[in-house]
């Protein structure tokens, strides 16, 4: 059976009863003719406070021109978007995951309250990804997602730099490494135009996912914000999405089991952000598609890594383009025999297919063959334990130690913490506990980057171990467990940590254990009352009332 071009659109505007939304279509330019055509979604979140999404309506532009050139009308649709790298150690921050069911609500809305026949979705920083993913997931309408691209390293005294150079710098400054001058000179620096943040952070992360997911173009996503490539990438989506609308293919269609293996196999393989198993955990509940936080430990132990990316490693995004992008990286995955080949992709291709066209620059050490692997197994570990009985997520990627044992430092929230790490009051040997900063006690599961890029500033780095409740940044590294749960706010075991009680992290074991005996737990879960809510009414209310545990993605549907 064909597929319907305009089986949505057509009930908006069309016959005599539809009259007064074509008059209200035509009053802002749109004619007859153009009503006759497929209706296209070209939704972006655009908003003048950060870099990460600041060529959206640029990119928008030329999407347009693409659908138009190939047969639809395109209609511009706007969100918005909460910078994580602005709010982070800030009450802000809170907004960042809270944003990304927003992100997602209004682009189902809008989709469903004009009856768009099909979607291009624009994405950068952080939460605007996988929202994109989760709104397409929902709707399940022709669609794809194309991301704005990465910001271009900054250059400080003859070497490239990104926003973790600052987030370390104030540590280092703190700690007296660095003057206040050098630290500003480093701001000016770091952030010399538009993109989202340069290395392999949640949003690069996330944008070279959704390749391997197949919602995204192939080699679309590595291609940076203000290269000159990145409109004709912006024109080609708007005349693919057209193809992707006459042919019906469906993104529940491409969002198959194996597909989501692919996408940890991704974040896995590149030493990608810990924030990979919270949103695929997300967009596979919108999706339907069963994925449990056991699967990234088990697919990251068979995954090698292979993208030598920063934090972990040396490279930027950018360099990661200009090896050979994100086929070369499908294809070195595929010889291994380490890739599900055969997935389709929303180019009509397989991942295969695409992979198959990959142009490898000579000489190149960022993506390196399996045989030469930094490590045999991927960046995403899994542990669980009575401390944190549905898991949590530790990164891997770089050197990081396998086992840690340490007296508790217990904080209530990551302002304390950062207080007393900026401050002097961590020791090497110390386990940093920050707690009530989950998802429904956040609420928001804030970023701990500010406390732990602080520690590696301070050069505790390799000695401090840290385990939250909350969440890290992509540009986190070093010992660090984050989405523990059940969080504090719902009586999880975090909620039991008392200063000084020992921990341990057993990386090989898997385990994350407080060596508190059951008896002595018993007392204190008996004598553990709930803290009251920080927020009683509005958005952050809403979201800490129906938000579910990080185990499972953290989704209010």
């Amino acid at each position: 059976m064909s597929y319907d071009p305009r089986a949505r659109s057509r009930t908006l505007v069309d016959g005599p009863d539809r009259a007064p939304a074509r008059s209200y279509f035509k009053s802002v330019g749109y004619t007859s003719e153009d009503l006759k055509r497929p209706l296209v979604m070209v939704a972006h979140s655009w908003i003048g406070t950060m870099p990460c999404n600041f060529n959206h309506r640029e990119l928008a532009s030329e999407v347009m021109a693409g659908v138009w050139a190939a047969g639809g009308t395109p209609m511009e649709v706007n969100t918005i978007s909460i910078s994580d790298g602005i709010s982070m150690g800030t009450e802000g921050m809170k907004a960042s995951l809270i944003s990304r069911e927003l992100i997602a609500d209004s682009i189902e809305l809008a989709a469903v309250g004009y009856s768009f026949d099909a979607a291009v979705i624009i994405v950068g920083c952080d939460k605007t990804i996988p929202a994109a993913a989760m709104a397409l997931a929902r709707l399940n309408i022709p669609g794809l997602i194309l991301y704005g691209g990465s910001i271009a390293p900054g250059k400080y005294r003859g070497r490239d730099i990104t926003i973790q150079d600052v987030f370390e710098g104030v540590g280092q400054h703190a700690a007296g490494k660095l003057s206040e001058e050098e630290l500003e000179e480093i701001v000016d620096a770091a952030c010399p135009g538009a993109g989202a943040c340069g290395a392999q952070y949640t949003a690069n992360t996330m944008a070279t996912v959704m390749e391997f997911l197949g919602l995204s173009p192939m080699g679309s996503a590595t291609v940076g914000a203000t290269d000159r490539r990145k409109r004709k990438v912006a024109f080609q989506a708007g005349e693919l999405v057209m193809k992707v609308l006459n042919d019906g293919l469906l993104p529940r269609d491409i969002l198959t089991r194996q597909a989501f293996e692919n996408g940890i196999i991704c974040a896995a393989s590149t030493g990608g952000s810990t924030n990979a198993v919270l949103h695929l955990l997300a967009i596979a509940h919108e999706a339907g598609v069963p994925l449990d936080i056991d699967d990234f430990d088990r697919i990251s132990e068979q995954t090698p890594l292979i993208g030598d990316l920063r934090p972990g490693g040396r490279y930027v995004a950018l360099d990661m383009d200009r090896a050979g992008g994100t086929r070369l990286l499908a294809k070195r995955l595929l010889e291994a025999g380490k890739l599900h080949g055969n997935v389709m992709t929303v180019t009509g291709r397989t991942i295969a297919e695409e992979a198959a066209e990959a142009v490898e620059t000579p000489g190149q050490d960022v993506i390196l063959p399996v045989e030469k692997a930094l490590k045999p197994t991927g960046g995403l570990v899994i542990l669980k334990g009575n401390l944190a009985p549905e898991g949590c997520v530790i990164k891997v990627a770089g050197h990081e130690r396998m086992y840690h044992e340490g007296p508790a430092r217990v904080f209530e929230c990551e302002e304390d913490a950062f207080h007393a790490v900026t401050t002097g009051q961590i020791r090497p040997g110390d386990v940093v506990v920050i707690r009530n900063e989950g998802p429904k006690g956040g609420p928001g599961m804030r970023e701990m980057l500010g406390v732990t890029a602080a520690l590696v500033g301070e050069g505790l780095g390799e000695s401090v171990a840290l385990l939250t409740d909350g969440r890290f940044s992509g540009a986190t590294r070093g010992l660090m467990a984050g989405h523990v749960a059940p969080e504090a706010a719902v009586g999880g075991p975090i909620a039991l940590v008392r200063e000084g009680d020992i921990i341990s992290f057993d990386v090989k074991g898997r385990k994350l254990t407080l060596h508190v005996d059951e008896a002595e737990l018993g007392r204190r879960r008996a004598e553990w009352k709930p803290r009251p809510p920080k927020y009683t009414r509005g958005v952050f209310a809403k979201y800490a009332a129906q938000v579910s545990s990080a185990s499972t993605g953290a989704v209010t549907s």
